[in-house]
Parts: structure tokens; C-alpha cells; sequence
């Protein structure tokens, strides 16, 4: 059941606009320009977005072999995930519904309208024509 960092990729990566830079020094899972989730070295473990530290904390009484935060995570509705607690199926269930809070409203739609199995493309930003000052001949 343990999800390898190579399996915890393939699937962050697998989300439409999802790529990878750093934050805070550590290379992390984006979509679009939004933090999606980041694989932890120290203790391999997966931070999760969760919807309010409520959610948390009931993660937290009701698996704490899976579940866990640390000091920094504690003002955060943020939990760690242990990796050799879970499997790239439950990864992909748990990032499914972070991927629809932080994805471009437009990606969402395009996604949901899309026939099953089709893929979807980036969503094509807007980007300013550059107009240089005309010369005269």
C-alpha cells in the first residue's frame, strides 16, 4: 500500500496545469499559480489542503497513524499524510477536491464539459499585445 515519491508525482502531476517549482525552498505541486500539495523528505509524508482547521483536527483524532501535523502546520488547515499509509488511488481521491478549490474557474468547466477520457488542454491565458511606438520612413 506505501506510495513511493515517484508514484506521489505521477499522480500531483496528472491534474490538468499542474507543474512543479519551488516554494519556501522545496519543490512543490502548483496549479496554475496556487500551492497544490508538496512531498515532505523529513518524515515522507504528503501536505494536504484541507478545507478549515476543523477538518483537521477530525482527521487527526480519527486516523493519527495517517494523519499528523507539525508546529508549523498547526495554525493551518494543513495535515501531513504518512505516504506508507496510503496508495496512489486514495492520493488521487484526496487531491481531486483540493485540484477543484484552487484550478482557474475555466479549467473546472472545461474539465467538467469535456467527454470522459478526453484530455483537456491549459486554459490559454490573455496576453497583451505589445505595440512598439510606429517610426516614421
Amino acid at each position: 500500500m506505501a506510495l513511493t515519491h515517484a508514484q506521489f508525482k505521477k499522480v500531483a502531476l496528472s491534474f490538468p496545469e499542474a507543474h512543479e517549482k519551488s516554494s519556501y525552498g522545496n519543490p512543490s505541486i502548483f496549479i496554475a499559480k496556487k500551492f497544490f500539495t508538496r512531498w515532505r523528505r523529513e518524515e515522507g509524508s504528503i501536505v494536504w489542503i484541507v478545507d478549515s482547521i476543523d477538518e483537521r483536527d477530525h482527521l487527526l483524532e480519527i486516523d493519527p497513524k495517517t494523519y499528523f501535523i507539525t508546529d508549523h502546520y498547526r495554525d493551518y488547515p494543513s495535515v501531513l499524510v504518512r505516504a506508507e499509509r496510503i496508495d496512489a488511488a486514495m492520493l488521487k481521491k484526496m487531491l481531486e477536491r483540493r485540484w477543484r478549490k484552487v484550478a482557474p474557474k475555466k479549467l473546472i468547466k472545461a474539465v467538467d464539459e469535456a467527454p470522459a477520457g478526453t484530455a483537456v488542454k491549459p486554459v490559454a491565458k490573455k496576453v497583451a499585445a505589445k505595440t512598439s511606438p510606429k517610426k516614421n520612413p
